[in-house]
């Protein structure tokens, strides 16, 4: 199952630090981690919550990521708000567990900045 997560910079880094395989463990008032299950439904909270933070935090990510079918069947999808706001729900609890799912690395595939766009990989 392909998944797309927004982020910011403070995550992206220790995502890299993990060489691009791992989300880093949630923070005691983050009870669940939700990656999402399309490009547009992430771009949006890239661009329109991450982004408008103040600097230096006025980047948002879009990564995109792999799970194996295992890990998928653990986390049925869950509608935030409408069909276009799908989400896996993971308990912080079981993010170690999910990491383990996960099949290759995490990318990058677009980054925004004060709202607009300033790269996409091109694959979405």
């Amino acid at each position: 199952m392909i998944l797309y997560r927004p982020t910011g910079r403070k995550e992206l880094e220790l995502i890299e630090s993990s060489a691009w395989r791992r989300w880093p463990p949630r923070l005691p008032d983050q009870p669940i981690f939700y990656p999402v299950t399309t490009f547009a439904y992430a771009e949006k909270i890239a661009r329109d919550w991450n982004s408008i933070l103040p600097a230096p935090n006025n980047e948002g990510f879009v990564t995109r990521f792999e799970i194996n079918a295992e890990t998928a069947a653990r986390y049925p999808v869950q509608q935030a708000g409408g069909r276009a706001h799908e989400e896996l729900w993971v308990p912080a609890e079981e993010l170690e567990r999910f990491n383990d799912g996960i099949a290759g690395e995490i990318k990058v595939v677009a980054r925004y900045q004060d709202s607009k766009l300033i790269e996409r990989d091109g694959s979405e």
